[in-house]
């Protein structure tokens, strides 16, 4: 229950912000379109350092296998 309530907020949330953001002349639209770009390209840019820092982390403890892609294949088929 408490996730569709939180579901609804957000929904409700977001029509607001579209809302709003119809509303707006074409150049506070296109403002706003550069600042919402740049906060994905940042959250992006943080998603990979996370998944850098974890496969360093991986390599550095000896989970990750290194080889060719034969190497790859013929391990798969040994599963």
């Amino acid at each position: 229950m408490k996730n569709e309530s939180t579901a609804i907020k957000q929904k409700s949330s977001l029509d607001t912000l579209i809302d709003r953001f119809s509303k707006l002349k074409e150049e506070e639209k296109e403002y706003a379109m550069d600042i919402l770009n740049k906060i994905v390209a940042e959250s992006r840019r943080n998603s990979i350092a996370n998944r850098a820092k974890s496969a360093s982390q991986n390599l550095k403890a000896g989970k990750v296998k290194r080889g060719s892609s034969k190497d790859l294949f013929k391990d798969l088929e040994n599963d």
